[in-house]
């Protein structure tokens, strides 16, 4: 599967590259507290990863890869930092 950007009531939380669409329910219910961050009221959804949020994916992929970690246990990062690290001006 291609990787999938979890929103939070539309607001990127994470991304994440599931094996199947079994595997993204599975992860969308069972963070749901951990994607909610405390709002039992906030709706997660999910959909593919635009160019940036899957570059993002990939980067954190290859230093994963790059430690000797294996392929297959990598899942996903959070965005919430990401984006905004993104948003700053570089020095």
């Amino acid at each position: 599967m291609l990787p999938q950007v979890v929103l939070v009531d539309g607001v990127p939380r994470c991304v994440i590259r599931p094996t199947d669409q079994k595997a993204l329910d599975r992860f969308v219910r069972n963070s749901r507290k951990w994607l909610q961050a405390g709002n039992a009221e906030a709706k997660c959804t999910y959909r593919p990863a635009d160019d940036t949020e899957r570059a993002v994916w990939t980067d954190a992929f290859e230093l994963h890869k790059a430690a000797g970690s294996d392929e297959e246990s990598f899942f996903g990062i959070p965005l919430v930092g990401a984006a905004a690290l993104a948003a700053e001006p570089s020095e």
